[in-house]
């Protein structure tokens, strides 16, 4: 296959920041579409999305289309399309089916049944709903549109994280907030919330220069002609000496912070990560020069009653108001009220981002 469409999904509302990390990456002309972006490359450009963005969920590769008008026009289509190009026979294969009004083909099902026969009975590979590889064939228009999914698991397992928190924060939209608040890796971060540590942990991975890929395994390893030499030259990472910056995250549940800094010895950043159990009335600033502050809050929608919330609000606004001078501060809420409630003095607010059913905003303030 020459160049295709690749597609790098991001959560709505976020789209451009991940635009920005595509095009600071060296990917040709990232284009901004709805839930994501959209690149020009090949199998190497696939590969090397997948080892080192931070923010896109998935990567999916645009692998051809045809037009069909009924299902005997699309069984035949189907029938012909080079699947021993991107699929391998012995390697299992789900298919996924989206159609629109649009279409003279509107029951997904069937349509989804006349692919899947194709593939089983034309190039031979077994069918499976749980398989690795997945295609998923879009009818817009009477147009079938067929992409691979090259990522398999979502793109926030980066494959050292075992212990979560209640109402987690991706470790993909984390980074997307990290570099939203102006976060390079040049700097500490400070995190009073952390939970299972996803924000510290992100921070120190980008201060000390790793792949967020390097410790799992991705469903284009399993496509046909797969170089996997190039790909283990690719993702052969020499290590570098460790950046002289630490990241802290507290809590004040003793188990969230504990499952932290298992997470973060996991991902081999334990010499750069501290994790204490410290109520927000006693977090003071570490030593060294200021930084930022990026908290994910608990508020009403995914925790419950949010009444009590507020005076948490408030006791973290007055402790980083007097003991955080200098630092940059982003919470992360979709709450506007409890983000007004700390009394910090916000610059801006970022467009509604969706996560976990809700919709939450970054909060950003410029130097205390």
């Amino acid at each position: 296959m020459s160049d295709f469409e690749i597609f790098l999904m991001a959560p709505p509302g976020l789209e451009t920041v991940l635009a920005e990390e595509v095009r600071a990456k060296g990917f040709a002309t990232p284009t901004v579409v709805p839930g994501g972006v959209t690149i020009q490359g090949g199998w190497p450009e696939v590969r090397r999305a997948n080892l080192v963005l931070r923010g896109a969920g998935r990567v999916t590769a645009r692998i051809g289309e045809f037009r069909a008008f009924h299902l005997a026009q699309l069984d035949k289509r189907a029938r012909k399309f080079p699947w021993g190009d991107v699929l391998r026979p012995d390697v299992p294969v789900r298919v996924e089916v989206a159609t629109n009004r649009k279409s003279k083909i509107y029951h997904a099902g069937a349509a989804q049944e006349r692919i899947e026969r194709a593939i089983s009975e034309e190039l031979g590979a077994p069918i499976d709903p749980k398989a690795a590889v997945t295609v998923r064939a879009r009818i817009d228009d009477n147009l079938v549109i067929l992409s691979i999914d090259t990522s398999g698991e979502p793109l926030h397992k980066r494959g050292h994280k075992q212990a979560v928190g209640k109402a987690p924060m991706r470790e993909t939209m984390a980074a997307m907030f990290l570099a939203a608040c102006g976060y390079t890796g040049r700097e500490t971060v400070v995190d009073p919330m952390c939970g299972s540590g996803t924000f510290v942990i992100e921070a120190a991975e980008i201060a000390a220069g790793l792949h967020p890929g390097r410790a799992r395994a991705f469903a284009f390893e399993l496509l046909a002609g797969h170089d996997a030499d190039a790909w283990a030259a690719e993702k052969d990472q020499p290590p570098a000496p460790l950046p002289d910056l630490r990241f802290y995250g507290s809590d004040r549940d003793a188990g969230s912070f504990g499952a932290a800094r298992a997470n973060a010895d996991r991902a081999g950043l334990g010499a750069l990560c501290s994790f204490e159990k410290i109520p927000v009335s006693d977090l003071t600033a570490p030593d060294g020069p200021p930084g930022l502050v990026i908290v994910n809050p608990p508020y009403g929608g995914r925790i419950g009653d949010k009444k009590p919330l507020y005076g948490l609000h408030g006791a973290l606004g007055q402790t980083l108001k007097t003991r955080f001078q200098g630092w940059r501060v982003g919470i992360i809420t979709s709450e506007a009220s409890l983000a007004h409630a700390t009394g910090l003095p916000f610059a801006d607010e970022s467009a509604p981002v969706a996560h976990g059913g809700l919709r939450v905003r970054l909060y950003r303030t410029d130097p205390l």
